[in-house]
Order: structure tokens, then sequence, then C-alpha cells
């Protein structure tokens, strides 16, 4: 494996992580609603920046 393959795995990884965290955030504001504003806005932030390494890792690997 060299080095761009394994920068596009570790982008991937922290890409799914991120969606991952940004949805559950989401989940446990509306379940529980305690989350603020704020929280919403981050967990938005986390799924666009997560969404943008998966494809980012997409187009890297196509190549």
């Amino acid at each position: 494996m060299n080095t761009v393959e394994r920068r596009a795995d570790t982008a991937r990884i922290v890409g799914t992580m991120a969606i991952g965290v940004g949805l559950l955030i989401t989940l446990i504001g509306l379940v529980t609603d305690a989350t603020p504003a704020k929280g919403y806005f981050f967990a938005g932030v986390l799924v666009v920046i997560g969404s943008g390494l998966r494809l980012e890792t997409a187009i890297t690997r196509r190549k």
C-alpha cells in the first residue's frame, strides 16, 4: 500500500466517523430535547466535512 492509498483510506475513515458523530449528536438532541441550536450547527458542520472527505477520497482513489 503506497502513501496515496494510505492517505485516502485515512480520509475515508475520518469522514465516516465525522458523519456518524454528526448524526449521533442530532439523534441524541432530538430524543432528549437538550441540545441548543449551536449543537445542531456543529453536527451539520461535521456531516458536511465528513461528506467532503469521503468525496475527496473517492476522487483520489479513482486516479
